[in-house]
């Protein structure tokens, strides 16, 4: 006999919905996952409930499927499966909030920003730093604060979504935390403001004993485009770390700084093929005279991405 699927003959959320009170939870979780495919708003009722099913796959693949899917009634759902007691609910259920964009998803995530589970605070401030609610600075500015990390760090990432200039102490603050991803978050969250007080944080963090706060840091100097960060990007490319020196060359071809041609001159020399290329892209984007010897001594270079950024940094010279 040939296998039939219940729900081949279906399009109608409501009869899809009957096989949610099925006493089989594969055939409901099939339900769950037809009532998914349909793409209909009017599923969201079906599969809040599927979220609070007696078993846990069922709820888990409710709470996946629901991120397929925007809106006040979404998020509710959403949120109460945050705290599922089955970790992989739960995590189903962050993973889903993350796609929501409707600024009222925000009423019941904010409460969980001060859930006892840290997981469910890092969670819900994850979900809340895409849709850039004003009401949210204030649990994020408390959760740098907190216990756990984790939390701190997302606090910090809605801190810099927001983008407000009166929450730059906080961050400022958060580049000196005890944990590296902290302060890496925070270092590339203050991107956004040319605030002297912001650019010497991120200046100071190229001093960080974590590598990966230090190329955020290198990085962030050239978005946030201070001309007076040259030096001390400069100084970044003796970093013994050859990412830290991949993105101080970025940004000091950002910044076109003509001062640090000679010493990204001698970049040009590094054993790395990927240094070798980013040096000569920085003096294409410098685009002084003064480096066109080194530029012609790599426009044959054994790599192939060397030589061709070697002659497209040559051609703006002569440009």
């Amino acid at each position: 006999m040939p296998f039939t699927d219940p729900f081949e003959d279906f399009g109608d959320v409501a009869e899809i919905a009957r096989g949610l009170d099925d006493a089989d939870p594969a055939v409901r979780r099939v339900a769950v996952l037809a009532l998914a495919e349909t793409a209909d708003p009017e599923a969201v009722p079906p599969l809040a409930r599927a979220a609070a099913d007696s078993d846990p796959d069922v709820r888990r693949q409710a709470a996946l499927s629901l991120g397929g899917f925007d809106g006040p009634d979404t998020a509710a759902a959403l949120a109460a499966a945050l705290t599922d007691p089955d970790r992989a609910v739960a995590a189903a259920a962050a993973e889903s909030l993350t796609e929501l964009k409707d600024v009222r998803a925000g009423a019941p995530l904010l409460p969980l920003a001060g859930h006892a589970d840290a997981f469910v605070r890092a969670a819900a401030l994850r979900a809340l730093r895409g849709l850039r609610l004003p009401e949210a600075l204030g649990p994020a500015v408390a959760a740098l604060g907190d216990p756990e990390p984790a939390v701190r760090a997302q606090g910090v990432g809605v801190i810099a979504y927001l983008k407000r200039e009166e929450a730059l102490p906080s961050l400022i603050a958060a580049t000196r935390d005890a944990d590296a991803e902290v302060r890496r978050a925070a270092v590339g969250g203050l991107a956004f403001s040319r605030h002297n007080s912001a650019v010497e944080a991120i200046a100071g963090a190229l001093r960080d004993p974590e590598w990966s706060v230090r190329e955020t840091a290198a990085e962030a100097l050239g978005r946030v485009g201070a001309s007076e960060s040259a030096e001390v990007l400069i100084a970044a490319l003796d970093d013994a770390t050859w990412q830290v020196r991949q993105k101080a060359l970025r940004s000091l071809g950002r910044l076109k700084a003509r001062r640090a041609v000679p010493t990204v001159v001698a970049a040009l020399s590094a054993d790395m093929a990927s240094l070798r290329k980013e040096a000569a892209a920085a003096l294409g984007e410098i685009a002084d005279p003064a480096a066109r010897a080194g530029l012609e001594g790599v426009a044959n270079d054994p790599d192939p991405d060397v030589r061709k950024t070697a002659r497209w940094a040559l051609a703006r010279l002569a440009a």
